[in-house]
């Protein structure tokens, strides 16, 4: 059998196995799950209760990304996380995956929201 490559496993996820982990990062670092929500939300373009109902559904995140309106700001996101460049990363999903992880990463160092929530 072959293994399946990182962009697979990626795509296979569920964002319920994931959200967890982004709640217990942020919190621990004395951020809320509301502000995880607000930068989830920006990200992604789903509301905080759809997130909410995503969070506890078997929703892969190719789902979870297929559905998204993610922000044309989006692009902005730039840096390291888990030793790959985000705006150099290849596979689509992988990177709109990534730019969510830089992001939760972002609000658990104590970024403003402002900063996380790209504008410019």
């Amino acid at each position: 059998m072959m293994k399946k490559s990182q962009d697979e496993r990626i795509a296979q996820m569920t964002f319920a196995s994931v959200y967890p982990l982004y709640v217990a990062k942020v919190t621990k670092k004395g951020r809320t799950e509301e502000e995880l929500l607000v930068v989830i939300s920006w990200l992604s373009g789903y509301s905080q209760s759809e997130i909410i109902q995503l969070s506890k559904s078997a929703t892969t995140f190719e789902e979870f990304f297929t559905l998204a309106r993610l922000n044309p700001n989006a692009a902005l996101i730039k840096g390291v996380i888990c030793g790959y460049k985000v705006e150099d990363i290849t596979n689509p999903l992988t990177q709109k995956v990534r730019y969510l992880d830089k992001i939760v990463d972002e609000l658990a160092k104590g970024k403003s929201l402002e900063k996380i929530i790209r504008t410019q």
